[in-house]
């Protein structure tokens, strides 16, 4: 997820986990390495609370979490998944952006292109090598504390890894491949969500008149007429990144993922009234480009 767009939305308020009064990451008080949701859970919120919970951004991300932890499942179950195939669906995506705490932490922002990779880093901190793992006392990852069971562990780290990647890499295992897209789906459809409820000036850094006089490049309408998600070269002008939001939606590989985009309305808000704001730009080839993106997405 695009780092500005983690700040409070509007009418929003982000679940949190309670606050510790011993402190952060109390080891001798974490769940077994056997799998259980409230165990693994458990062991997700004493990780948070290693982090400022007031912070809006640790707290939306932890919704996030949470948020794309239940479409995850729900995607699995609705793609014919037995419980236990379930439960792996729902904890990959309960890690899929652990390394976005630590990278906010660390560099003050969520964006990768000015921090690191905050996939790679949460596979590095899942695995224990590194900065993080050094933190843990004694160079073992986290991905113990949440299951000791190594064909688990061979799914959710690519799931993890490869989760923000534009796209998977070729040779991948079938099994992992479903894995990894199950998480991919479930991302994209929470993104759609934050955005569609988001604050402008939180999520694009641009203040109400400034989102009026913004642009739309030919670069991304490019991708959003070949139906495809956005690269970093596709992203030139000020509203380009809610452009690439909507593509998200030409992704999605799973028909569960793109019914629940569908019925939760999220793009549909968020091409209607994006951030709560009038989308009639003072720019008349915005208004133009925004007019097609709108008449071509009117079927959702």
């Amino acid at each position: 997820m695009t780092g500005s767009a983690m700040s409070y939305a509007r009418g929003m308020t982000p679940r949190l986990p309670p606050v510790s009064p011993n402190g952060p990451w109390e080891r001798s008080k974490l769940p077994s390495p056997s799998f259980g949701r409230s165990a693994a859970l458990g062991v997700f919120e004493g990780y948070v609370r290693g982090f400022d919970l007031r912070d809006p951004q640790i707290a939306l991300k932890y919704e996030h979490t949470l948020n794309v932890a239940e479409l995850c499942a729900e995607i699995a179950r609705g793609g014919g998944m037995g419980p236990d195939d379930v439960d792996l669906a729902w904890l990959c995506g309960l890690l899929h952006d652990i390394g976005r705490f630590e990278q906010l932490r660390m560099w003050g922002t969520f964006r990768d292109s000015e921090s690191v990779s905050h996939a790679r880093l949460g596979l590095t901190i899942l695995e224990g090598a590194g900065l993080t793992g050094a933190e843990l006392g004694d160079g073992e990852g986290l991905l113990p504390r949440f299951t000791g069971d190594p064909a688990w562990a061979s799914v959710i780290k690519p799931a993890v890894g490869l989760h923000s990647d534009l796209r998977l890499p070729d040779g991948l295992d079938p099994r992992v491949r479903a894995f990894c897209e199950i998480v991919r789906d479930a991302d994209k459809v929470d993104i759609v969500r934050v955005f569609s409820q988001g604050e402008c000036e939180a999520i694009l850094g641009l203040a109400p008149d400034e989102f009026a006089r913004g642009g739309i490049s030919d670069e991304a309408m490019v991708g959003f007429r070949e139906r495809r998600c956005l690269g970093p070269d596709d992203r030139r002008a000020s509203l380009d990144g809610l452009v690439g939001v909507i593509c998200l939606a030409f992704e999605l590989t799973s028909d569960v993922a793109d019914e629940a985009l569908g019925e939760r309305g999220y793009l549909g808000d968020l091409i209607e009234r994006p951030f709560g704001l009038s989308p009639r730009f003072a720019d008349p080839d915005t208004r133009s480009k925004w007019d097609e993106i709108a008449r071509a997405m009117s079927w959702r």
